[in-house]
């Protein structure tokens, strides 16, 4: 198992329930395929870098977790089609292994 770093932004205006929503997809996707979920810090209300879709600020939430190189593609595949996710990134943490 090798470590990674998930970082996704959703929009703020996002209420609670689906929030808790996307966290529990992303945490049973990487769960489901025997990896394991090290932390969870959610950063909060932070000001864009630049425009997204109209939205100026978004809420981070930046998870570290375990998992194997092959179930990350498939983690990748469920951020991109969730709706509620504005941008996500997932980096490799060679530090962490």
């Amino acid at each position: 198992m090798k470590a990674y770093e998930l970082l996704f932004i959703v929009a703020p205006s996002i209420d609670e329930t689906t929030r808790e929503a996307v966290m529990n997809r992303i945490q049973t996707t990487i769960t489901a395929a025997n990896g394991t979920v090290d932390n969870v810090d959610n950063w909060g209300k932070r000001k864009l870098a630049y425009e997204i879709d109209g939205l100026t600020d978004g809420d981070y939430t930046l998870i570290d977790f375990h998992a194997d190189p092959a179930e990350v593609a498939e983690l990748d595949r469920v951020l991109r089609i969730t709706d509620a996710v504005v941008r996500h990134m997932i980096v490799k943490r060679t530090d962490r292994d």
